[in-house]
């Protein structure tokens, strides 16, 4: 994919959330995508066609992310009141509400089988939860990190989170080996490459780190933005050969997988871009900012 190639125009914005957007994720087919914020709303967007399709009210302070299943059916939320709601999509019910963080819970995640949902907490705990149960316990607490979890990824047999502690660390579910691999700088996002064989790390350090997921080998720093104080997205596009991350300044880059050579970079928002979320197929991606927007981009 050339530079030319790079979905740098707006083709929509997305108007709705009152305040800061704080997450903006696709579903599984790119179709449609899911917006949470500081206005303590969820909103369900047809991106492609720019409409809002529903909003989900419920969460008593602001929302900070949001996952959804693969067939769309429910979806998992979190944010500064401590719970993790778990809803139905089309009703828009909340189902069931887990209760376990001691304090304000940064990311979710619903494994393959949407069957458990994993939440990484301000309260340096990961808490996988039973979707299919009653009980509003978690089934597992992962309390070894030394501060703020903010982000997890789930595999088939692993959870891979990032820390404000500076580690990357991998749990595999089977077995409850752990992994730590540390970076020595506070890891705000990461995100798995699609071949499953990176993860990507955004640091405070404005660096975004790319390790190999089998021996934790630091392959690549990608460096031009700023990422010092805020929680801004990275990811890569669905061909693995770009790496995108937003900026405090509310541009986003793009850098060259292999050498990290800014490929572009341009002004997505008016300021700190949150949240970038590319599409699982075509060469497009929608991003979120503290400006209170969701931008479309296409080629």
């Amino acid at each position: 994919m050339s530079a030319v190639e790079l979905p740098k125009r707006e083709a929509n914005v997305l108007r709705g959330h009152e305040g800061a957007v704080l997450a903006v994720r696709f579903n599984s087919n790119g179709e449609y995508c899911l917006s949470c914020g500081r206005d303590r709303t969820i909103r369900l967007w047809n991106p492609h066609r720019g409409i809002q399709i529903k909003t989900y009210k419920s969460h008593g302070r602001e929302v900070r992310d949001v996952h959804v299943t693969s067939d769309n059916s429910k979806l998992c939320s979190c944010g500064g009141d401590r719970q993790i709601f778990y809803w139905d999509v089309a009703s828009g019910r909340v189902i069931r509400k887990f209760r376990g963080h001691d304090s304000e819970v940064n990311a979710v995640k619903f494994n393959d089988y949407a069957t458990v949902v994993v939440s990484a907490g301000y309260d340096k705990s990961l808490r996988v939860w039973d979707c299919k149960s009653h009980s509003t316990e978690p089934i597992q607490i992962i309390d070894t990190f030394l501060d703020s979890v903010m982000s997890v990824c789930l595999t088939k047999t692993e959870i891979i989170a990032g820390s404000v502690d500076g580690t990357v660390r991998t749990f595999d579910i089977r077995t409850g080996r752990e992994i730590s691999d540390s970076l020595g700088q506070p890891v705000n996002c990461i995100s798995l490459s699609n071949d499953g064989n990176c993860i990507l790390a955004s640091c405070l350090d404005s660096t975004l780190r790319l390790l190999d997921r089998s021996t934790g080998e630091l392959l690549q720093e990608y460096k031009g933005h700023t990422c010092k104080t805020s929680k801004t997205d990275c990811c890569l596009t669905n061909t693995d050969a770009h790496v995108i991350g937003g900026s405090e300044d509310g541009f986003l880059y793009f850098w060259d997988l292999v050498d990290a050579s800014v490929t572009s970079s341009f002004k997505a928002h008016a300021s700190v871009v949150t949240s970038v979320s590319y599409h699982p197929k075509d060469s497009c991606m929608v991003t979120s900012s503290v400006d209170g927007t969701i931008r479309v981009w296409k080629t």
